[in-house]
């Protein structure tokens, strides 16, 4: 499992190490700044101990070796399963005051599983893919792979949390391709999803879309027709409002200007989901692009160990979680910016919870951990 001997600390990634640090001192700042209208300042302190049981836990996953992890993808799978049907389906289960029951209560601690499942399931197609690395285009190994990642997706769709649900598709869709399916399944697919999300969108007009939630319905339709839903458009219409008026270099964190959207608390959700509209007033234009750029950054140093990984595996590992931080970026930036349906996703290593930061902590030090065993050039 600790096979240090294997690791060449000499590569061992210090950009990503510093891009990783500034991000999370920017959560906990923002956070801070966030929180001191609404006297929340729990907040501030949980999000202090995530980054760094957060750092603690990415130190120790990049000393495990990758493999050995790949090697029990079978039990992280019946794991995180396990997990998911406990949380939605047993009174272990709690909604948290959501409606939706997404939850975990273990002693004074609140764990959201569907986080741990995007890493699970990076894990789980790795350790699948590499083993039928050579009959990948089989029908029966996309059928498989379709039906293992299918599970768990049912299961957080159940909770219901859509937006989780669609951060597993994409990982699966970017890992499927890393591990080289021909072009000839992606053609076929495209051709089928096509036609199929225009048909979405006109079903979901019709209310004809059976395991669309209300609240999911409105969020889509209020997107679609601002006008005609401002009430359910108000948070991202806010949220722009918000970074609007940081303009160029912002209003400066912690102000306590009158004329604040942030402190008149006219934002919802500023510590998680709309997080980055605290950041566009108070950091600005500027502040905002430097956060875009790092998070590019990151995602790029991960894509980098993928393309330098010593085997199948670590490539696909590096790839998914480089996936599971780029459009969980994308999405959250998106909403904020009314570019996208609102949806609830956190903005990696910034936004508050526990079980976000641990999820990508985690991810993180496999990508470390896959970097000090590359393979020599």
């Amino acid at each position: 499992m600790f096979a240090l001997q294997k690791y060449k600390f000499r590569h061992f990634n210090f950009k990503l190490l510093l891009y990783i640090i500034f991000l999370s001192v920017m959560g906990i700042l923002i956070i801070r700044s966030a929180t001191l209208s609404t006297g929340e300042e729990s907040t501030y302190t949980k999000q202090i101990m995530g980054v760094v049981i957060g750092m603690a836990a990415m130190l120790i996953v990049s000393l495990i070796d990758y493999r050995w992890i790949v090697r029990m993808y079978l039990v992280v799978y019946a794991g995180i399963c396990l997990l998911l049907a406990l949380t939605r389906f047993t009174p272990l289960g709690t909604d948290a005051g959501t409606g939706a029951k997404r939850w975990i209560d273990i002693g004074p601690i609140r764990i959201q599983p569907s986080e741990f499942a995007k890493v699970a399931i990076v894990i789980v197609l790795a350790g699948f893919f590499q083993i039928c690395e050579e009959r990948i285009n089989a029908i029966g190994v996309v059928a498989l792979s379709v039906m293992l990642t299918g599970i768990p997706l049912l299961l957080v769709m159940a909770q219901p949390d859509l937006s989780t649900s669609l951060v597993i598709m994409f990982i699966f869709v970017v890992m499927i391709f890393t591990a080289k399916i021909s072009y000839r399944w992606i053609l076929s697919v495209l051709a089928v999803v096509t036609p199929f999300a225009a048909a979405f969108i006109f079903l979901v007009e019709k209310d004809m879309v059976p395991f669309l939630e209300k609240y999911q319905r409105n969020r889509i339709l209020s997107f679609l027709h601002p006008q005609d839903y401002p009430d359910l458009a108000m948070q991202q219409t806010t949220s722009i409002m918000a970074i609007g008026s940081g303009g160029l270099y912002g209003k400066g964190l912690f102000n306590e200007s009158l004329d604040s959207v942030k402190n008149g608390n006219y934002l919802m959700e500023e510590d998680t989901d709309f997080i980055f509209a605290v950041a566009g007033e108070e950091l600005g234009f500027a502040g905002c692009c430097l956060i875009i750029a790092i998070l590019f950054l990151v995602v790029v140093e991960c894509l980098l160990t993928a393309s330098r990984a010593q085997d199948t595996a670590g490539r696909l590992i590096a790839a998914g979680i480089a996936a599971q931080i780029a459009f969980q970026s994308f999405v959250n930036i998106g909403v904020a910016t009314f570019i996208l349906p609102n949806t609830g996703l956190p903005l990696p290593f910034i936004s508050a919870g526990l079980s976000s930061l641990l999820s990508v902590f985690i991810g993180a030090g496999m990508v470390f951990n896959i970097g000090m065993q590359r393979k020599q050039t």
